[in-house]
């Protein structure tokens, strides 16, 4: 996989040697998610990032990207376009960032990104494993690494990931008000479900991207395997899957689900996949939910017998307004303790405070109302 990273070192050699964060007056120590003890400039204008987008612009604040230069294109643009789209309409700057590549898909160019002369790089923890080495590459380029991680789907790393992003950016204020905001919200789910007592409904989540006629990924640690376990589910896929993975059809039908969840996207030239996301309607998202339900077994299930089939935005998940779906997951398991709650209005809520958009389109959705 790293046959293309490697690719051109010799030929950036000089560039190696390239700092510009050695020629910044004061440095400031971080300690990453990692545990990672990192010294980093105290006033980082040139941010090469390589995830969490909207998280980042929740925390740095309306004019974040004006101190980034450089980002993973493909994990955005690629991932979730139509949230791509709006942002860009907004900000058409974030179209003119430097492109790194992709570290999963082997296309991470150290070249340019020592090119783009970032103070630091701030790294999603499953980019930092995936580089390997080349992380020590860029460390001796004097770009400090620091990593960030909210796909482990856990208060902790949502909290440290968010306190090291607004201590970097100079928003340490406005990042500890999101952090506090963020582990209270999952606090009073925990509560509730500790009111409501009784068996944890057990709870199926799987990937659409591939549409009915195959199974997708499903969820074991991370991810929404987390956002399962917080909202009192019992996640069938746990010891099944180690992080994601398709489980055997008959096991899924065996285990008897009481909720299924259908992660949707922006798989829009995928004409089976279950989509949402921003600018996508209601009605074309249960149109890709329903061939679900003609799978063999499913209408046996208890899941599908009692209508609770639902579909949430992957992009949800691993981020600071995941705790919207965890609201929705946990009223859909517990609907009575969660009676005046409305996860919609707050993710709407948490976007007029936060964020420099609205997001208009289908991010959680009933099949059948």
């Amino acid at each position: 996989m790293h046959s293309k990273i490697f690719a051109g070192l010799a030929a950036c050699a000089v560039s190696l040697t390239m700092t510009v964060s050695s020629a910044l007056a004061g440095t400031i120590t971080v300690t990453d998610t990692l545990d990672r003890t990192v010294e980093v400039p105290d006033d980082a204008h040139r941010i090469l990032l390589g995830f969490y987008f909207e998280d980042f612009y929740a925390i740095g604040g309306p004019d974040a990207y004006e101190k980034v230069v450089a980002i993973s294109r493909p994990t955005w643009e690629g991932w979730r376009n139509s949230q791509w789209s709006a942002y860009v309409a907004h900000n058409p700057k974030i179209e003119t960032l430097i492109d790194i590549g992709e570290a999963d898909a082997g296309t991470f160019s150290i070249e340019t990104a020592i090119a783009s002369k970032p103070d630091l790089a701030i790294l999603a923890a499953w980019q930092y494993r995936a580089l390997g080495d080349v992380v020590g590459k860029l460390e001796a380029a004097g770009i400090p690494v620091v990593v960030a991680d909210y796909n482990a789907q856990t208060v902790e790393k949502h909290v440290a990931s968010t306190l090291l992003i607004g201590k970097i950016v100079g928003q340490e204020d406005r990042a500890k008000e999101l952090a506090d905001s963020y582990a209270a919200a999952v606090a009073d789910v925990e509560a509730r479900i500790a009111e409501a007592g009784g068996d944890k409904p057990a709870v199926y989540v799987e990937l659409g991207n591939k549409g009915a006629d195959e199974y997708g990924n499903s969820y074991g640690n991370g991810m929404w395997g987390g956002v399962i376990e917080l909202a009192g589910g019992t996640n069938i896929a746990a010891g099944k899957v180690e992080n994601w993975g398709p489980l055997n059809p008959e096991y899924v039908i065996a285990s008897n689900p009481d909720a299924v969840f259908l992660a949707g996207s922006d798989w829009l030239s995928k004409p089976k996949a279950v989509v949402m996301g921003f600018g996508v309607g209601a009605d074309l998202t249960r149109e890709r939910m329903q061939p679900y339900m003609g799978r063999a077994g499913w209408s046996g299930m208890k899941a599908v017998q009692n209508g609770q089939v639902h579909a949430v935005y992957h992009g949800g998940a691993r981020t600071l307004y995941d705790f919207a779906y965890l609201q929705y997951i946990a009223k859909v398991l517990y609907p009575e303790a969660f009676a005046d709650v409305d996860p919609m209005a707050n993710l709407m809520a948490h976007y007029a405070k936060y964020m420099p958009i609205t997001p208009e389109g289908t991010f959680m959705v009933k099949l059948a109302d």
